[in-house]
């Protein structure tokens, strides 16, 4: 990847992770129940996967469930499968006819048979899709990720096909969830809070990051075109100097 490569100043981010806080904060001011406010937060991700769609974003990842959000009531962890369902079922067609290929990450052992099932048929229609990737991270944690990482290079050394030498961050990259897709470019935060909360953490290292106090469910187009603008007034220096990438000078 040259300079040019990877500090395009004047375009898109290739690929935006988001994690989606503040459904259940958006319908407690309103004096709404909190599942309420799950339900205009799919109403966001409407919006926000057509807009990436239009603006030809390669990638766009979303944090709909972690590995901790177990912990939550479980009248509200009920909702949000019933949700996760309902919303597969009446999206995933559209996402098909728009070119949109969808993706899953995350242990999806924890999710009933018939959500796996559905999770499976949604990937396997539109697989072939050529525009957008929308990743859907879902019972995933980063820790998670690099721990099922480690496991595959622990399975191939057992086998004799892997010396210790030969491990290194290009090697456990490779078995990580998005291997295959670039890393994210732009990692933005709604909500008002300031931090990352076991998302992507091996794949953001290198990500701009962009927290914003809206709530999910009032991030728009505009919200997007804000966090977008922020990223190309960044400069990316991946460890060299600025006059090194201003002068093009470098091969990353």
């Amino acid at each position: 990847m040259s300079a040019d490569d990877s500090n395009k100043d004047n375009n898109n981010p290739r690929h935006i992770a988001i994690i989606m806080d503040g459904n259940g904060r958006w319908a407690q001011k309103r004096h709404m129940p909190r599942t309420i406010g799950h339900q205009a937060g799919v109403k966001a991700v409407r919006k926000i996967v057509e807009h990436c769609a239009r603006q030809e974003i390669e990638v766009l990842t979303l944090f709909a469930f972690s590995s901790e959000n177990w912990r939550r009531p479980e009248d509200e962890v009920s909702t949000l499968m019933s949700l996760f369902m309902a919303t597969l079922q009446r999206e995933v067609s559209k996402l098909h006819r728009n070119g949109i290929r969808l993706r899953f990450i995350g242990d999806r052992a924890a999710f009933s048979d018939n959500l796996q099932d559905k999770i499976a048929e949604g990937e396997a229609l539109t697989c072939e899709n050529k525009g957008l990737t929308l990743v859907v991270a879902a019972n995933y944690g980063g820790r998670w990720d690099i721990c099922q990482a480690l496991r595959k290079v622990a399975e191939k050394m057992l086998a004799g096909e892997l010396k210790n030498y030969e491990i290194d961050e290009k090697l456990i990259t490779q078995y990580l969830s998005i291997a295959d897709l670039p890393e994210p470019d732009l990692f933005i935060r709604t909500g008002g809070e300031q931090r990352v909360s076991n998302f992507l953490l091996w794949q953001l290292a290198y990500a701009e990051l962009y927290f914003t106090a809206t709530l999910w469910p009032d991030f728009d187009q505009n919200s997007l075109d804000e966090a977008i603008k922020s990223f190309k007034s960044r400069q990316r220096r991946f460890g060299y100097t600025g006059e090194q990438v201003l002068g093009k000078s470098i091969t990353l």
